[in-house]
């Protein structure tokens, strides 16, 4: 298999294997005016298995939104083909308007204009907690 290099863009690497869609989908890369490139199943001598997603255009990335997802990621940044910055992901201690609380009776759920906050209340298990309700995301 024959991926090409990219000129300028970005890399998201290191992505757990089928954790690459979701992010391909949450970043909403399928509306971006360029060459988008998701490896999936790639072997990992670290990870056994991984995904890798390539966007042949220089834009800003929601770490937050990959965090949340992987926290595992890299964000590498090349320019003129030489990896210039290189960005380990982490998980975020806080995500705004990434996730929608499930609560019915949540403020959140009334309220349409608010923004849908969590907190992590756990980082062995990726616990995050609505700020407004308490409910923790499943």
């Amino acid at each position: 298999m024959n991926i090409d290099s990219i000129k300028n863009g970005i890399v998201i690497d290191h992505i757990q294997a089928e954790k690459g869609m979701k992010i391909y989908e949450a970043l909403n890369l399928k509306d971006l005016d360029c060459s988008v490139a998701i490896i999936t199943n790639a072997k990992s001598d670290k990870m056994g298995r991984k995904d890798i997603i390539k966007i042949d255009q220089d834009m800003e990335i929601n770490m937050n939104m990959i965090g949340f997802i992987e926290p595992n990621a890299t964000i590498n940044i090349v320019k003129d083909n030489k990896l210039v910055d290189k960005y380990q992901v982490k998980l975020p201690e806080e995500i705004v308007n990434i996730a929608k609380c499930q609560n019915p009776r949540c403020i959140t759920s009334i309220e349409k204009d608010l923004d849908q906050i969590f907190t992590l209340t756990d980082k062995e298990k990726q616990v995050y907690r609505c700020k407004y309700c308490e409910m923790s995301l499943k």
